[in-house]
């Protein structure tokens, strides 16, 4: 009878179960003995000491290269043990590092000779807009007033007519914090001080003379523009460094995705997922 009710006893079901599941792994899990030697190399111990001479600039001493090795056994133990218990899988770190190696290897396998002139100056016309100089304009400006609690226009024609008789700017129009005098200026930073509409009028209104009235972002003005230069693209002595670092970066960012490519090919991919409800009545 005894034997009986052990033999319904819920914590004997369970040790049985380990043990077939003990024998299973121990049978189909054999340890691959070619896989417990652990060759460090003269290169590899050359390499060791390498890394510590860059690190701390001195060579190390006998007993810290010893030391160095044995950090090196030990991980590599720790690492293979790890592997043999599967913990490399699903991780999400280590498929990072994996990945990023990989991606390492798609670009130096691509890498070649520095760019030639014939590369960058055909990259730099592909990419005009990362490489245009902005048009400048040097002006003066008169505040005429917000355009809320005064008749700007009314005001602006006045100065005008004024200013075409003689009248010195600095009599006219009211302060701001605005500048009076701009030199040389780059259109977005008028753009940021002025507003986007009344840059683009600055590229257009007459040389020499004032012009107006021109609304910005705070209200109305007369313009004289003195000097104004337009967008131009620069030689390319003058950005070849900026040219071949992007050049470098577009090289690797292509290898990268030439790679992927290939691979993704070889693999067919099934996406298991129920649909949304929303589709699943359709």
């Amino acid at each position: 009878m005894r034997a009986k009710r052990l033999l319904h006893e819920p914590l004997l079901h369970f040790l049985l179960i380990g043990l077939a599941l003990f024998v299973l792994y121990g049978n189909l899990a054999k340890p691959d003995r070619a896989g417990m030697t652990i060759v460090v190399s003269s290169a590899m111990v050359d390499a060791i000491a390498r890394e510590h001479e860059l690190r701390w600039t001195r060579k190390p001493s006998e007993g810290e290269l010893a030391g160095l090795v044995d950090a090196y056994v030990h991980d590599e133990i720790l690492y293979r043990a790890g592997l043999a218990l599967g913990l490399d899988r699903d991780d999400s770190l280590i498929k990072r590092r994996v990945r990023q190696k990989m991606e390492v290897i798609a670009e130096e396998q691509s890498a070649r000779e520095s760019p030639s002139d014939a590369d960058l100056a055909a990259y730099v016309k592909a990419h005009q807009d990362g490489f245009l100089l902005p048009s400048k304009a040097s002006f003066e400006q008169i505040f005429v007033g917000d355009g809320i609690r005064v008749d700007a226009e009314r005001i602006a024609a006045t100065a005008l007519a004024a200013l075409r008789r003689g009248v010195d700017a600095s009599q006219l129009g009211q302060a701001s914090m605005l500048p009076t005098r701009v030199e040389n200026a780059p259109s977005s930073m008028i753009a940021r001080d002025f507003g986007a509409a009344f840059a683009r009028q600055i590229e257009s209104v007459p040389l020499g003379q004032w012009s107006g009235p021109i609304a910005s972002s705070v209200g109305t003005h007369l313009v004289r523009v003195s000097a104004r230069q337009p967008a131009a693209m620069p030689s390319l002595d003058a950005v070849r460094q900026v040219a071949a670092r992007e050049w470098e970066n577009e090289r690797r960012l292509s290898a990268r995705s030439a790679s992927y490519d290939k691979l993704r090919g070889n693999y067919t991919v099934l996406v298991e997922a129920k649909k949304p409800a929303s589709l699943a009545a359709q």
